[in-house]
């Protein structure tokens, strides 16, 4: 076992951990694998001082002593979104897809949802020595964490945008460019004042946020930044924030969501407020979920390439285990044109 030891810049043994912590090597070793014959006091020193050092699990080493796990974890830090379930439609889609193709290659898949992370959870997550590799599925809040575990942990790959000072590898859809192609599609359409619903303080849907205004400056059009609505993707935050805006009197008449369920929430407010979509309001979402095409009017949506994204994740991280480098990725999206929004 070794990691990188910042006290000294050279490679830390756990015989060095050990000496440090005035224990046992074996107590090292049954205390970062969370043995319960370790005293809880005793594990949390340990852990703290192996964290402190910037030490990790050197996979080559133990796997001359015992098997790998063989399993893969999916981790799913919820920041910025603590009641968000696993069952979102987006996240399931792309669960069903990062399983096949972690099962091809005859891995196994451990869940993990971390509804309330720190900016230590991950590398405590690594130390549990669960999984042989970790697919981290969204940035959330997490960048620091991410970058902290990065920083000394090679097998890990985040589906996410490439965010400054990134040390993580990142597998992503062109967020901006989706924001871009749904707002151009609607001010196409003889559309001209557009609500952005939704959390635009996260990465991914800052960026597409980011096309929304692009798209204006485009056509030399200014944004009103009260057509910027703040949105969760949990709860009724969507629809009350769509139902605030028509009943205040705010006028528009297009909507660019930062989901397919945000979308579908401000659907069902312009319904509630006594209007109709696409007649008095066009809507656009981003993800094209299963839902998008079976609601009623069938959503026009950004297309996210979920199967290509779990198979560049999956990717990724086999080459990272190998022992190779990889470099961050962005996937093209693209819009798909159905009743919510229709053609110009």
């Amino acid at each position: 076992m070794t990691a990188e030891g910042s006290d000294a810049g050279r490679t830390m043994k756990m015989a060095d951990l050990a000496r440090m912590a005035g224990v046992s090597s074996s107590t090292v070793s049954r205390a970062l694998a969370d043995h319960p014959a370790i005293p809880e006091a005793t594990r949390t020193s340990i852990r703290d001082l192996a964290a402190k050092h910037g030490y990790v699990v050197n996979r080559a080493a133990r796997n001359l002593r015992q098997s790998q796990t063989r399993t893969i974890a999916v981790a799913v830090p919820l920041g910025h979104e603590r009641e968000q379930l696993i069952s979102d439609p987006f996240f399931l889609r792309l669960f069903g897809y990062l399983a096949d193709e972690i099962s091809q290659r005859r891995y196994d898949i451990l869940l993990v949802r971390e509804p309330s992370p720190d900016a230590h959870w991950l590398g405590r997550l690594v130390r549990s020595q669960r999984a042989d590799g970790f697919i981290i599925v969204g940035q959330s809040n997490q960048h620091k964490a991410l970058n902290l575990a990065a920083g000394v942990y090679r097998p890990l790959v985040v589906f996410g945008s490439e965010l400054p000072g990134q040390a993580y590898c990142s597998v992503g859809s062109d967020n901006f460019e989706g924001g871009r192609l749904a707002t151009d599609h609607l001010l196409r359409s003889g559309r001209k004042r557009l609500l952005f619903v939704g959390p635009a303080e996260l990465p991914q849907i800052d960026l597409r946020l980011e096309g929304y205004i692009k798209a204006h400056g485009d056509r030399g059009l200014p944004v009103d930044p009260g057509l910027i609505l703040p949105a969760h993707f949990t709860g009724t935050s969507a629809y009350d924030q769509v139902r605030h805006a028509t009943s205040s009197g705010l006028a528009f008449d297009g909507v660019f969501a930062a989901s397919d369920g945000i979308a579908l929430s401000a659907i069902r407010a312009l319904e509630a407020s006594g209007l109709r979509c696409p007649e008095d309001v066009s809507v656009v979402g981003f993800d094209d979920s299963d839902l998008a095409s079976q609601s009623r009017p069938a959503l026009t949506t950004v297309r996210q390439n979920v199967p290509g994204i779990a198979a560049a994740l999956v990717d990724h991280l086999f080459r990272r285990l190998e022992g190779q480098q990889t470099v961050s990725s962005v996937l093209p999206v693209n819009l798909v044109v159905r009743e919510s929004a229709p053609p110009p």
